[in-house]
């Protein structure tokens, strides 16, 4: 049967979001990645741009593991050893010895029970909150949450939805306190950090509210965060948002494919929870798991990261994520003060973000511009993310591209 009025209709709408600048377009291919050297951090060959080499800063691999020998190597023995794909769902045929002893090892490092590994932090979140989400249960939110959170509260169908402007403890606490006698289990939900800010949430102040009303909730006040952004990159030893703020959610999410440089996610929390996900959660039981050499691989990215290896990468990323800040504020842009690597440059006009993205490629420079939809009217930015792999030649090599942008006016 032919869709030709149906696909009209459709392109009607992508003709739409290109007419206002917001399309996201065609993505870029990459057909080759120049290792990085002391001087420089990695470069990348697109296609159709001959040998140009682009330093790239737009990657979420803040640790640059990925591209890391003894990570390579490891995920290719345990291809060799288990096969590419793991065959089937876990309860079926799935589970290899790699998903037992990386899940033991999350939970360790976080200090927790047990882990759950997914195929990755968007299902988690989603298989998390709508699992653990009864006709009893009103979810709290923050209003600039990750899409995977909204969409995992509209999953739910939760009793009631309420959302708190942006790490706004008031209004989290009146929000709270409005829900008392309404409910018996209210999920209060947050982002660590920020995906599109490089903030992150005040975890200690969302924690002690929930400590402060939690006995008057039949069923508790659960806290869940999603730090897929904040473990590996936030923290003297990685361990994210929890770290820097001293303070623990009930339930915490991540991801292996961000810092850690692999695929997939996990969730970690007392065993009960844990032991209840596995056996009602449709995203885990329902959908292949990562591969048994991706585990391997993030096995090898977990123990670098807990070593004094890892501590040494996180320092020197918290070097250049301070040296790109400062240098973004002495040029006179505007950004958004925070330890994260995510260090965005607020332009706030989607003509003008356009312009600059382009001039970046033009210069070798690989940078994301986020237009609305993606972030509110007037906060159209782009999302610089900072790598271990980048040395002080690739800082002050994109600041003097945006110093020749700025003289341009």
């Amino acid at each position: 049967m032919p869709l030709d009025r149906f696909a009209a209709d459709l392109k009607a709408g992508v003709d739409e979001l290109e007419a206002a600048g917001t399309a996201k377009g065609a993505e870029n291919v990459v057909v080759d990645v120049v290792k990085p050297t002391e001087e420089r951090g990695a470069r990348m060959i697109l296609e159709g741009r001959g040998d140009k080499q682009f330093v790239r800063m737009n990657s979420n691999s803040y640790l640059g593991m990925g591209l890391r020998e003894n990570i390579v190597k490891a995920e290719e023995e345990g291809a060799l050893k288990y096969g590419v794909g793991p065959g089937a769902v876990r309860f079926i045929s799935g589970t290899y010895r790699p998903h037992i002893d990386l899940e033991k090892k999350l939970a360790a490092f976080h200090g927790r029970q047990a882990c759950m590994l997914n195929s990755a932090a968007y299902s988690t979140v989603m298989g998390v909150i709508s699992t653990l989400t009864t006709p009893e249960t009103i979810i709290v939110s923050d209003e600039l949450n990750h899409n995977c959170i909204i969409n995992a509260m509209k999953l739910a169908r939760p009793k009631g939805k309420k959302i708190y402007k942006h790490i706004q403890m008031d209004q989290l606490e009146e929000q709270i306190k409005s829900s008392i006698g309404q409910c018996e289990t209210l999920l209060v939900v947050t982002d660590g950090v920020f995906s599109m800010r490089g903030v992150y949430a005040p975890l200690e102040k969302i924690v002690a509210l929930a400590d402060k009303y939690n006995d008057r909730f039949p069923k508790d006040i659960v806290t869940i965060v999603d730090d897929s952004h904040g473990v590996g990159s936030l923290g003297d030893t990685g361990r994210g948002t929890e770290e820097l703020c001293g303070a623990k959610a009930d339930i915490l999410v991540a991801t292996l494919g961000k810092a850690l440089g692999v695929n997939g996610g996990y969730v970690v929390s007392q065993k009960e929870v844990v032991h209840f996900l596995r056996e009602k959660n449709p995203f885990y039981i329902y959908t292949n798991p990562i591969t048994p050499s991706e585990a391997t691989a993030s096995i090898a990215a977990l123990e670098m990261l807990d070593s004094a290896e890892g501590r040494k990468l996180l320092a020197h990323l918290h070097a250049m994520t301070a040296k790109f800040e400062q240098g973004l504020v002495d040029l006179g842009y505007e950004t958004l003060p925070s330890p994260h690597p995510v260090v965005p440059l607020l332009v706030r006009d989607t003509e003008r973000t356009t312009r600059l993205v382009q001039f970046l490629f033009d210069n070798g420079v690989l940078a994301t511009g986020l237009n609305y939809p993606v972030v509110p009217k007037g906060d159209q930015s782009i999302r610089f993310q900072v790598c271990a792999d980048h040395t002080k030649y690739d800082i002050d090599h994109v600041l003097g591209v945006l110093k020749e942008f700025k003289k341009q006016g």
